[in-house]
């Protein structure tokens, strides 16, 4: 299961990788990337179907740390997706205040999610028998509502908590990336505006 769970994700890197280069138009290398990772995930999910786990070790590494390997990217580029999509036109500082509420989304996730992403980042253990084995919820962790409706054969009540840790990781650095290029145009062109007023005198 591992061996396969690692060729998958090893060769959805090297396909995200190729299109990432071949493709400079953002929304859509986020439409096609999505669909390329719904393919691999589609994969991944008929193979441990049809072939189940040999232990409840191998099946909490997977639900743990293989599968949100793979989750995290696609909610990372559908997120991406979305916020392309939605940025709204003006100056810097209407851009700068619509990422920054971005950013205020991700620190409202781990505030909600405190006592997990603890627990997921400190790499405790005790807790991975309720968390990563399937048909193993518990209410008293306070569940998510959509957990109910997912599909309980591919899936344990805290994987996807997982790939939102990862992804939020990603989402964040991209976004203070982007802050960080307004705020270089801008000093750039106090710059450039200082430099031919001087000229002028």
């Amino acid at each position: 299961m591992n061996e396969f769970s690692n060729k998958t994700i090893t060769k959805l890197a090297m396909e995200i990788d190729v299109l990432s280069k071949d493709n400079k138009d953002i929304i859509q290398l986020c439409e096609t990337i999505i669909h390329k990772i719904l393919e691999n995930m589609a994969t991944l999910k008929k193979f441990v179907l049809q072939n189940g786990f040999q232990s409840e070790n191998e099946e909490i590494h997977f639900f743990k740390h293989l599968k949100p390997l793979i989750l995290s990217k696609l909610i990372y580029y559908n997120s991406i997706y979305k916020i392309k999509t939605k940025m709204p036109f003006g100056g810097m500082e209407v851009i700068k205040t619509y990422l920054n509420n971005e950013i205020l989304k991700l620190k409202i996730f781990s505030d909600n999610n405190l006592d997990f992403c603890k627990y997921y980042r400190t790499n405790s253990t005790y807790l991975d028998h309720k968390y990563f084995v399937r048909g193993r919820y518990d209410i008293k962790l306070t569940l998510d509502t959509f957990f109910f409706e997912v599909d309980h054969s591919f899936s344990t009540s805290y994987d996807y908590k997982v790939a939102k840790i990862i992804s939020n990781d990603l989402i964040k650095v991209y976004l203070e990336n982007k802050l960080s290029n307004i705020s270089s145009n801008s000093i750039m062109k106090t710059v450039f505006f200082q430099f031919f007023k001087l000229q002028d005198e």
